[in-house]
């Protein structure tokens, strides 16, 4: 064999090597790209899932507090329908104090008030206490009307009580009602 012919059968063995390593590189880049193709994939199912698993948690705080929200605001319609019969009873036992002869009915209504009371205590509900000479706050007080203040200093206060204010746990359900001087 001469020369030449050597060279072309190296030439062709480094051509075949060469078309081999082509052949085996194309292929390396085509599972690499199969892999990044699957770990993309992983990725954007993960992905998928970290936001649906963030999405229930959220719906589950929020059906959570709203459930809480509503047994704590359900007997409000309930509470705010007794409370003109909780002022009936107080009228009531001022109107029977006035009275002597009508000691044991007296004692009798102030029985079934004081229980009436503690049971709505029971329940969340709080009278909100308001004194005479407290300065007026329209964002805790209704003014009914104002009078002269019967002295300098009691100009802006409050003067009188009409009807009682009360919280059912943190939220007013009835602002007191006052007379303040002018």
């Amino acid at each position: 064999m001469s020369d030449k012919d050597n060279k072309d059968i190296e030439n062709e063995q480094v051509e075949a090597n060469e078309a081999e390593n082509v052949a085996v590189e194309e292929q390396e880049v085509e599972e690499l790209t199969v892999e990044e193709k699957l770990q993309a994939e992983v990725k954007q199912e993960k992905d998928k899932f970290l936001r649906l698993f963030a999405e229930f948690e959220n719906y589950k705080k929020r059906t959570s507090r709203e459930r809480i929200e509503l047994f704590s605001t359900a007997s409000e319609d309930v509470m705010k329908t007794l409370l003109p019969i909780l002022d009936d009873f107080e009228r009531a036992l001022s109107h029977i104090e006035d009275d002597k002869e009508a000691e044991e009915l007296r004692k009798g209504v102030l029985l079934i008030y004081q229980k009436l009371v503690n049971t709505l205590e029971q329940k969340g509900l709080k009278a909100v206490v308001v004194e005479q000479g407290e300065v007026f706050n329209a964002d805790n007080h209704e003014a009914i009307t104002q009078i002269p203040a019967p002295t300098d200093d009691m100009k802006g206060k409050i003067i009188d009580v009409i009807e009682k204010g009360y919280k059912l746990g943190e939220k007013v359900i009835r602002f007191p009602k006052v007379v303040i001087g002018q």
